[in-house]
């Protein structure tokens, strides 16, 4: 999945002369947590974020009087805090690329640009969640179901067969090998939820022949404690 398709366009920016008092006043009116830095042409020059105006800030035990405090956060400009040369990523480039980035260096989000560094929007962690939920299919509920199969040619497509065989509408095929066992894939299928006697019948014959590591009907209700 493509950058370009799930992240934020509106993009808001300031500049580097602008006070770090105004920066958070932005973050607060618009929920957000991190501001692209750009120049009069719209590129990027920096990020910062509310962890750098929480770190920038005066003590809660300072000894300035409140007059004193509103000067020295208008006098400091976000140029002085900012992240310099942040990491960016372009529309053209994959969520999951920018997913890594985030992860490796645990960043909440990154500005996306064009080729000539101009600001085109940016990527969060929200956004990224969404893509999650999309490809999963969670929202259509219904039934998942995970298996360990060999990691070799058609061990995939025995199952799809076999789940063709009950009529089974797929929803999502996902892999991953992060937890698999030497030479396995971990797979998880989400379907439509089928009848309950169909259901039963199914897990026990494919239990019977393959890895099935469980299955899980999905509901999104919340637990109320």
């Amino acid at each position: 999945m493509l950058i370009r398709d799930w992240m934020t366009k509106d993009v808001i920016c300031v500049q580097p002369e602008t006070s770090m008092m105004k920066a958070s006043k932005l973050m607060r009116e618009h929920k957000i947590s991190r501001l692209p830095v750009v120049d009069d042409s719209n590129r990027l020059l920096g990020i910062v974020s509310d962890r750098d105006l929480k770190e920038a800030s005066p003590s809660k035990a300072t000894s300035l009087d409140m007059h004193e405090l509103y000067y020295l956060l208008s006098e400091i400009k976000v140029k002085d805090i900012m992240t310099k040369t942040p990491l960016a990523v372009k529309p053209s480039e994959t969520v999951e690329k920018a997913a890594v980035l985030m992860m490796n260096n645990n960043f909440g989000g990154l500005p996306v640009v064009d080729d000539n560094l101009k600001v085109v929007g940016i990527l969060t962690d929200s956004d990224v969640f969404k893509v999650l939920v999309n490809i999963t299919g969670i929202t259509e509920g219904g039934v998942q179901l995970a298996f360990s199969l060999p990691n070799s040619p058609g061990s995939l497509k025995s199952v799809m067969d076999d789940l063709k065989g009950y009529d089974a509408r797929i929803i999502s095929v996902l892999t991953s090998f992060t937890h698999a066992d030497e030479g396995h894939r971990d797979v998880y299928i989400r379907i439509h939820d089928p009848e309950k006697a169909v259901l039963t019948r199914m897990v026990d014959e494919l239990g019977q022949k393959y890895t099935l590591l469980y299955w899980v009907r999905d509901n999104l209700k919340p637990i109320v404690a």
